[in-house]
Formats: C-alpha cells, structure tokens, sequence
C-alpha cells in the first residue's frame, strides 16, 4: 500500500512539474515566436504591398471606378471636437461624397453645433437621436440614412486625413468580395511620456500586426476609428451589434465568418486623441480588453 501511494505522489510530482515547465515555456516562447511572425509579415506586406507605389500617402492611385461613398459620424458629447472633426471629412479629397453626422443623444452642445454646420455646408446632413444609444445603434442609424454603398466610419472626435477615403477606396472598388478596409490611426497629443509611448504602440505594434495579419489572410479586428465598410456585407451579417461593448472586433469576425475580405491600408491615415493619464488610459484599456 506504502508502495502505491509513493506512486501516486511520483505522478502528482511529475505531472506538476510537467505542467510548469509547459507554462513556463509558453510564457518564455510565445512572445518570441509572434513576435518575429509580427516582422516577418510586416516586411513582407511592405515588399509586396506597401512598397508598390512611388507617389506616396498624398497621392494614392488612381482608379478607374470611383463610386460614391458616405462619412458617417457618431457623436456624443464632441461640443470640443466637433467642429474640427466634421471640418476635416468635408476636406475630403474624392470626387463624391456625403457626410452623416449622428448625434447620439448628446447632454452638451454637440446638436446645436451640428446644425449650424450643417445650415452652411450642403455636403453635410445630421441625423438626431433622443436618447444616447451607444456607437452601434448610432452607426445604424448613420447605415439607414446614407445614400451610398461604401460606409466610411471615424470617430467624433477623429480628424480624417484628406486622402483617407481615396485610399480606403481603392480597396473597396477593388473586388466585390472585400468587405471592409481598416486605415492607420495617428496619435496627435505626444506632449507626455504616456502620448509618447502610446504613438510607440501605435506605430511599431498595431501597425505592424495589422500588416501581418494582412498577409496570412485574417484581421484579428478592424480599427472602429476609421474603417469603410461595403453595406451589401454588412446587411448580410446584421450590422454592428448592440449588445458589444465596442463594435470593430464583433463586426470583423462576423464579416470574415461569413467569407468577406477584410484588408489594411497604412496610407488611409486619421489623427486621433488619446488618454494622457493613467486613470484615462485604465478606463481605455479595460473597455478594449
């Protein structure tokens, strides 16, 4: 009996160390092994891809199919960014465009702003919601009220680069199976340490998994600050859902579930702001995880 019990507790030893040793490797191996997957992607979608055109991010080529397209914009409470967000999308440089701006139920005065904005610009339409009901339903809204096929989707308090859309464009008129296209974030605050760092992550990190992920065929998540959608993909899979807290990573994998391309283009670039204090970048990171 002594005998068997000796055994069991060999077993129990062997097994306790067997399973630590497998962690420890996969805690020790795996950022080593993804990160060189990350550089190995990311040099190849330069070599192939990024590296194709020689006129650069303010010149993207030109396509003989240029289709309409609708910048929608969900606002809540924007009343300090509005107006330079909604300045910039109608700085857009493409042939035909409309710009959607829904206010998603505002408290301060993002509504008011809107519509003396859009009483000077005719490019500009407002679509209001009585109560805030999140980015989703906002986006909805948005999807419902534009007159185009192609979305193109920024934050409210997001600047779109004045070639973002052309480039976001070219992929999108490209083939009918592309889905949606996923732009180039740029952080503009850089005053701190933390805005430093984070314009670090932005650039060496997101950026370089993203080409990654282009070039072994999946996106793990579209950037929800700037991305265009095809509306036929996005009705075939239901739309954003209500029930995410943040809508770009449901909306991604339902899309290539249901057999949509979706690609990256570092070129479609728009400047965003981010949290400079760790209570704000807390708050910021606990949503995204």
């Amino acid at each position: 009996m002594g005998t068997f019990i000796t055994q069991i507790d060999l077993v129990l030893a062997l097994s306790a160390t067997t399973t630590q040793g497998f962690l420890f490797g996969y805690a020790f191996y795996y950022p080593l092994i993804m990160a060189w997957m990350w550089m190995i992607g990311g040099i190849w979608y330069y070599l192939r891809w990024e590296n194709r055109y020689d006129l650069g991010p303010d010149f993207p080529p030109a396509i003989s199919n240029q289709p309409p397209a609708s910048i929608l914009i969900p606002c809540f409470n924007e009343e300090q960014n509005v107006r330079d967000t909604i300045h910039y999308a109608l700085a857009t440089q493409y042939p035909d465009f409309e710009v959607i701006a829904i206010n998603d139920g505002s408290s301060d005065a993002t509504a008011e702003i809107l519509d003396e904005l859009a009483a000077l610009n005719p490019r500009l339409r407002v679509v209001h919601l009585t109560t805030n009901q999140g980015k989703a339903m906002a986006l909805r809204a948005g999807a419902i009220a534009a007159k185009h096929e192609f979305l193109i989707c920024i934050d409210g308090d997001a600047l779109l680069h004045p070639n973002a859309v052309a480039w976001m464009m070219v992929h999108l008129a490209s083939g009918n199976r592309v889905g949606a296209v996923t732009g180039n974030p740029r952080i503009l605050n850089r005053s701190s340490l933390l805005g430093k760092l984070q314009v670090g992550e932005f650039s060496s990190i997101i950026g370089l998994m993203k080409r990654a992920q282009r070039v072994y065929g999946r996106l793990f998540t579209v950037s929800g600050v700037i991305v265009g959608y095809r509306r036929t993909a996005l009705h075939r899979v239901g739309y954003w859902s209500e029930e995410m807290i943040t809508e770009d990573i449901d909306i991604s994998w339902r899309l290539q579930m249901d057999h949509w391309d979706i690609r990256y283009e570092p070129d479609a670039l728009c400047y965003i702001y981010m949290p400079e204090t760790f209570k704000g970048l807390w708050k910021q990171r606990l949503r995204w995880a």
